[in-house]
């Protein structure tokens, strides 16, 4: 799955932010305009690895600020059929109506 922001998300999700504004066009152009990632790497001459990670901590924030209130976010190792019903428990959280905030 590509990730992408619309203008409105990738602005609330890079208020606050302390990065250059380098790490800023990089985000923007990548997930909200959908600028493949490499194309930075020649441009720029910067590392695949500094491209991504510029990427991610808008995104990171963006998970981060849209996460509904009363909810959290977990990582767990589990035996695959609890993992399965975590998952299904995941995919019915998120069909259900934001709670109240």
């Amino acid at each position: 799955m590509k990730k992408r922001l619309t203008e409105a998300q990738f602005q609330a999700a890079i208020q606050d932010m302390d990065v250059g504004q380098q790490t800023l066009n990089i985000a923007r152009a990548v997930l909200v305009e959908g600028v493949l990632q490499a194309t930075f790497v020649t441009s720029l001459n910067l590392t695949k690895s500094a491209i991504s990670q510029a990427v991610h901590r808008v995104w990171v924030s963006h998970e981060e600020r849209s996460m509904p209130q009363g909810y959290e976010r977990v990582t767990a190792v589990l035996p695959a059929h609890q993992a399965f019903i975590v998952k299904k428990w995941a995919n019915e959280a998120a069909k259900k109506p934001e709670p109240h905030k």
